[in-house]
């Protein structure tokens, strides 16, 4: 008995061994198999089982900058939809809370006045302001017939960017149109009123007009394609006609009376042009006859126009940049100078806007004689401080800006183009200048290399860029030498249409050519004593009008040269910043240019006004808006926002009502506009 129960012990003494090394088995096979899913499991399995077991996992810079993207949208969606669910009068409201009751608009002043539409109004757009819609594309453009390329939301430049800058472009041998593809301006008052949503351009006077009775068919927008030369407006769309025929209609309905012509920027030479057009003898011109101009304007109420250029312009035809552009380009270089996503912003940019023959419209007139030298400018010894208002003409400001330390480094002006702050500063007889003239040229290996878009840079060889950098330094004259040597085909197209030079004898027969009639150095104002021309601009911003360039630390492959923003002047109130020297102006026309024809070259009788038509400056001083519910402010002074001053449209409605240069008080002066326009020795 014992031994049978020892033997039946032994057997489940086994039994148990075998079940605990079978249990063992199963558990170090387990134990393998989830050791085998554990390395199969991808990372995201991993960290969804993490966090189900109550792990948290590490957050990744990518989620962190989703979570900022998507607070950011949830934030600006929720913000615009309380934006447009408060009621309209609601910022009107608050900016009274804070800064007391508003005035009144212009319009409702005046009509309380009792102020009426009297004179038609003809509106006259300046350069990228004016719609542009396609009639005709590319395969790329399906879908696109009638819609805004230019102005609007600008929706189709951010979709298909390359097929945009394709349509925007002009033929860069003729400056037309390029095969198969046909832009047009916008027609009518919505061809300008806003630049886009929210960005008005001339909505706020048109607004204002209408309140003492204007409607469409006493005011017309003289829409034109801005890229175009102002004489091939007229080859392409007979634009210059249509504005004389619709001129003539509304002074014919409206009793006979004369038109206030209100032309804003570039629209300001483009109606010059438009001046002479008109009176000259067909086919070159309108045939019009030389009392044109007498029989059908009342006034002509400039602003913001640059008469004699703008620095901006070189600038903007040189290396695709302006001052803001430069910072830009300095903060983040990558972005609009190197190849991403294969759209190279800047290189674009150039060579889209160089196939715009009416920029070439806006580079500076008078050379020398206008814009300063080497070693002198009409603004020297400038610095911005308080001004006083002069009502006067005869008068000149005595509290102006110009009580500048003989201990400050002297801005040379003139010297709108320098390599190096060295050769911006020092005198001219230590600056060593190589004739960049004669350099060879060689074509670069940019394009294979660098799969570069072709700019006419690529023509000019690392020899050729070298030479314009040992040149050192440019003055209005030789900038327009600096052009031709940089872009050839374009200055070749641009001289066939415009002149920049100084007429000595206004009677030669060559100043009868269109290519002279939006330069007011190289031409006549019409016979037309009884029109008055006033120049409305504001001041009182900084305004380039000098830049401080390097060569580009990648001049083969991209654009070679490059505004250096790494200069800065040594005080508070210097006038160099981010490489670029500025005087007063408007933010894009300098004082000098807006004014000087209106201050001194019009003024009386003089060989350019022969007819001794009045002339007024009114400046508008800067004062920006007191917070953001005033959106861009009604005391603006800036190129495009003056549009929406105040005084600028009280001044503009009184006239169209009947009032005159007197009326309004005569000159309004802020600047020193009189005193640089003596410093310029022209011939009168």
């Amino acid at each position: 008995m014992p031994l049978i129960q020892r033997k039946k012990g032994a057997e489940a003494d086994k039994a148990a061994s075998d079940k605990a090394a079978s249990s063992e088995e199963k558990i170090v096979q387990d134990g393998s198999e989830d050791e085998d899913r554990k390395k199969k499991e991808s990372p995201a399995g991993k960290k969804k089982k993490k966090e189900r077991g109550g792990e948290k996992g590490k957050w990744s810079c990518l989620d962190n900058c989703c979570w900022f993207v998507g607070c950011v949208c949830t934030v600006w969606w929720l913000l615009l939809f309380l934006y447009n669910a408060m009621p309209s009068s609601f910022p009107q409201y608050v900016t009274e809370v804070i800064t007391g009751p508003l005035p009144d608009p212009p319009g409702v002043k005046l009509k309380k006045e009792g102020l009426t539409a009297k004179h038609p109004v003809v509106f006259v757009p300046g350069i990228v302001t004016g719609g542009l819609e396609l009639w005709e594309g590319h395969e790329c453009a399906e879908g696109l017939f009638r819609k805004r390329l230019w102005g609007g939301t600008f929706g189709e430049a951010y979709k298909r960017p390359l097929c945009w800058v394709e349509h925007m472009s002009l033929d860069n041998e003729t400056g037309l149109d390029p095969p198969g593809i046909r832009l047009r301006p916008v027609t009518g008052l919505v061809a300008a009123d806003y630049f886009m949503p929210g960005y008005f351009v001339w909505a706020v006077l048109i607004a204002n007009l209408a309140r003492i009775g204007y409607e469409e068919k006493t005011m017309y927008m003289a829409a034109y394609d801005w890229r175009l030369s102002f004489q091939n407006t007229e080859v392409r769309d007979q634009t210059l006609s249509r504005m004389k025929s619709h001129i003539e209609m509304m002074v014919a309905t409206n009793g006979g009376k004369k038109a206030v012509v209100i032309p804003h920027s570039m629209g300001v030479l483009y109606f010059l042009h438009f001046m002479k057009w008109v009176e000259a003898p067909a086919p070159m011109g309108g045939g019009g006859g030389p009392d044109w101009c007498s029989k059908h304007i009342k006034a002509i109420m400039n602003i913001g126009g640059p008469f004699l250029g703008v620095p901006k312009a070189v600038s903007g035809l040189f290396s695709a940049e302006a001052k803001d552009i430069a910072v830009a380009r300095a903060i983040a270089p990558g972005f609009l100078g190197n190849d991403i996503f294969r759209v190279q912003t800047l290189q674009r940019v150039m060579k889209m806007s160089r196939t715009w023959d009416s920029t070439m419209s806006m580079i500076p007139k008078g050379g020398e004689t206008i814009w300063g030298g080497l070693d002198w400018s009409p603004e020297e010894g400038y610095l911005p401080s308080k001004r006083r208002q002069i009502m006067n003409d005869s008068q000149v400001s005595s509290e102006s800006g110009t009580n500048s330390s003989s201990s400050r480094a002297r801005v040379n002006y003139g010297r709108i183009i320098s390599f190096g702050k060295d050769a911006a500063e020092s005198p001219s007889s230590e600056i060593e200048m190589i004739d960049f003239r004669d350099a060879v040229k060689g074509r670069n290996l940019a394009n294979t290399t660098c799969r570069d878009v072709w700019t006419e840079y690529h023509d000019m060889g690392i020899e050729g860029i070298r030479a314009v950098a040992e040149h050192r330094v440019y003055t209005a004259e030789t900038v327009l030498d600096l052009l031709q040597f940089v872009a050839p085909k374009m200055m070749a197209r641009g001289s066939a249409h415009f002149s920049y030079g100084i007429a000595d004898d206004l009677d030669d027969p060559k100043y009868e050519h269109y290519k002279y009639w939006s330069n007011p150095l190289e031409t006549k104002l019409p016979s037309a004593s009884d029109i008055e021309i006033f120049s409305m601009y504001g001041v009182g911003i900084p305004t380039e009008r000098a830049y401080v360039y390097k060569m580009s630390p990648s001049a083969e492959c991209f654009i070679p040269f490059q505004i250096d923003t790494s200069f800065e002047g040594e005080y508070e109130d210097s006038c160099l910043k981010d490489g670029v020297y500025t005087v007063e102006g408007d933010e894009t026309v300098p004082v000098l240019s807006a004014g000087f024809m209106c201050a001194k070259g019009w003024r009386g009788k003089t060989r350019f006004n022969p007819s001794g038509i009045r002339t007024y400056v009114r400046e508008y001083d800067h004062a920006p808006p007191a917070n953001l519910l005033e959106g861009r402010g009604t005391q603006s002074g800036s190129h495009v926002d003056v549009m929406g001053n105040f005084a600028l449209i009280e001044d503009i409605i009184r006239v169209a009502a009947g009032a005159t240069g007197e009326d309004l008080g005569g000159d309004q002066v802020y600047s020193d506009i009189f005193k640089w326009s003596e410093k310029i020795n022209l011939a009168l």
